[in-house]
């Protein structure tokens, strides 16, 4: 299985890194990370990773992997990237995204009348791609499958190694990299948190979804 992740400037690490660690180690699977150029990508956290392919090098992707960023919205002035993820999802089994990723598959054209979800602060921006936004850790709409913020891409890489790999494969990995997650804080979704901390969260990361 080929699996084919999306690097670009800006983007967030967690994102990938987390479902990269998962997707990797399923049978067969053969990874590739692409850049417009390859070569190095600071991340949103200054955290330097490497693209080892770009655009040119890869025209097929069983599974095809869109992180998120603060700056997603930016990529629409990059034609080039939209045009080439359309390109590769013509042949995809699998396209997916975490987080704001889902708004880069919008922007591309792939989630007019899906269900799909992201960030729950970027939830409202899916209805202007023709997408339903859905309230939840994952959604599955045909061969597109999106994850909400961040730490969501875990569950959904999770769900994939389930319908690629099967039941205890999958359950083997989460054993493995020990995803039993017990945080020290019961605020992981805004409607458990302090409706204080839910307005600050919010005000600061749509300032970042907002296009420039």
């Amino acid at each position: 299985m080929e699996i084919v992740f999306l690097f670009y400037e800006g983007m967030t690490a967690l994102d990938a890194v987390g479902p990269h660690e998962i997707l990797s180690r399923l049978p067969g699977a053969k990874v590739y990370r692409v850049a417009k150029k390859a070569g190095p990508i600071r991340t949103d956290s200054g955290l330097i990773i490497t693209a080892d392919s770009s655009f040119s090098d890869i025209s097929h992707a069983d599974l095809l992997f869109v992180p998120g960023a603060g700056n997603a919205m930016t990529l629409r002035q990059y034609p080039e990237i939209l045009e080439w993820l359309r390109l590769i999802h013509k042949k995809t089994i699998w396209t997916t995204s975490v987080c704001t990723g889902s708004l880069i598959l919008g922007a591309a054209g792939l989630l007019n009348g899906l269900k799909a979800t992201t960030h729950w602060t970027a939830l409202d921006r899916l209805p202007a791609f023709g997408a339903t936004p859905i309230s939840a850790r994952v959604v599955e709409d045909g061969k597109i499958m999106t994850a909400a913020g961040v730490s969501a891409g875990l569950d959904m890489a999770l769900t994939l190694a389930e319908k690629i790999a099967g039941p205890i494969f999958a359950q083997a990995l989460q054993l493995g990299i020990e995803y039993d997650p017990k945080p020290p804080f019961d605020v992981g979704s805004p409607e458990k948190a302090n409706p204080a901390i839910r307005d600050a969260v919010r005000s600061r990361l749509t300032s970042l979804f907002e296009p420039s």
